[in-house]
């Protein structure tokens, strides 16, 4: 069985993972986890949350993989017998010393070895297997080929987890130093500051205020710049190198996002088990749907060779838009047709929306005329969170997704 494992910030992309095909989740608490800009969820919000999925059959795991300093310590134990208790299917953690303490304290939860750990050969996996790792996370240095060994050299009852698409960090498993030494922003405590994606030029000592292109370039250059990684033309290939787990990276992403990326793999796995010639056919169009989310040129990442050039962006920092994250539905009255929509981002009479659906094809219509929530015509909704209400010539439920092309 192949399991889709989606990120999770906040409830509200909870609910977004689960009804639009997430096999499993992960999520981090206040603390112990590596985005700490993420909204991140209470002890109520976490109990609610594994209540939520649990009920829909889907699994959840937290991160606490950070590395850990001394006074990281302080109340781990804790947090550790809180997510037990409240049900989470699995721990995510790094840091030897945060394994240890999560094996003494609650030795029933299984523990899967981020990608920060590095793990790249199966010695290291069987190192942490053998301490009672249920899981590998691979480093994502690594190749079809090279995964390939190390699933052939583990246990067969321990699955391989692996990152399918997101950001990539350019350092190494995201190990990364130069956001603490640039910002006193410890990337490896959850605070990255991302300066892989500023620009950067050279300065000389004697000339301060003279900066000179890092290349033949006015504007300097994003050295650091990688793409995003992408791998939904690749699902055999991931499947045939051992791979059991896709996972998608974006914990501080918009639902939008995560709806969008999570139902393109979903309709590409399903596809691909049911029937690999229909999924041959289709890969366009599952590469057109994940390129509709907010996402920076796409790559391979080290799957077919180790990263070049073209691997990186070095000209600008900005994502591909193509679409913008217009509403989500509320409510809709079958009787009337009328769609009740919380707005997120400014939509007119005469655009074009599509509705993002879990379990169908995306829908599209035109924006005849509208009302605000007190029945008064609008022309415009340029309000965040303004409600709105359209009628529509067809049906729909919840949940639902508005998003606008933009050209």
């Amino acid at each position: 069985m192949i399991e889709l494992l989606a990120p999770v910030g906040s409830i509200e992309t909870l609910i977004v993972a689960v009804e639009y095909g997430a096999d499993a989740i992960y999520l981090g608490g206040g603390s112990y986890g590596l985005r700490a800009k993420a909204k991140n969820f209470t002890n109520e919000e976490l109990i609610e949350a594994i209540r939520y999925a649990h009920g829909k059959g889907v699994k959840v795991y937290v991160t606490a993989n950070i590395f850990a300093h001394n006074k990281d310590f302080e109340g781990l134990e804790d947090f550790l017998r809180f997510i037990y208790k409240a049900g989470a299917d699995g721990l995510i953690v790094a840091d030897p010393g945060v394994f240890s303490v999560a094996k003494k304290v609650v030795p029933d939860l299984e523990i899967h070895i981020s990608t920060q750990a590095n793990n790249t050969n199966y010695n290291s996996a069987n190192f942490w297997i053998e301490q009672g790792a249920k899981r590998i996370v691979v480093a994502r240095e690594l190749s079809f080929s090279e995964i390939r060994e190390i699933y052939d050299n583990i246990p067969n009852d321990i699955p391989i987890e692996a990152f399918v698409h997101g950001a990539m960090c350019m350092a190494y498993s995201g190990r990364c130093l130069l956001s603490h030494y640039l910002t006193k922003r410890d990337a490896n405590h959850g605070e990255c500051a991302q300066p892989c994606r500023w620009n950067y030029a050279v300065v000389e000592e004697k000339r301060p205020n003279q900066y000179m292109p890092v290349v033949e370039d006015e504007r300097g250059t994003y050295i650091y710049n990688s793409r995003d990684l992408c791998m939904i033309e690749y699902l055999p290939e991931l499947i045939d190198a051992g791979v059991q787990s896709f996972k998608i990276e974006g914990r501080m992403k918009t639902p939008l996002y995560v709806a969008t990326v999570t139902k393109a793999y979903r309709d590409a796995i399903d596809t691909y088990l049911r029937s690999p010639d229909e999924y041959e056919e289709k890969k366009g169009y599952f590469l057109e749907e994940v390129g509709k989310a907010s996402h920076r040129e796409f790559t391979t990442g080290f799957y077919h060779h180790k990263t070049n050039e073209d691997d990186q962006t070095y000209s600008h920092n900005s994502y591909v838009r193509n679409y913008e994250f217009s509403g989500v539905l509320v409510d809709f009255d079958k009787e009337s047709k009328i769609a009740t929509i919380e707005q997120r981002r400014k939509f007119s009479v005469g655009d074009t929306l599509e509705i993002l659906l879990p379990n169908e094809p995306f829908k599209s219509f035109v924006i005849d005329s509208m009302t605000d929530e007190h029945g008064q015509a609008v022309e415009s909704a340029p309000h965040p969170q303004q409600l709105i209400k359209i009628k529509l010539d067809f049906d729909i439920s919840l949940p639902a997704i508005f998003r606008r092309f933009v050209d």
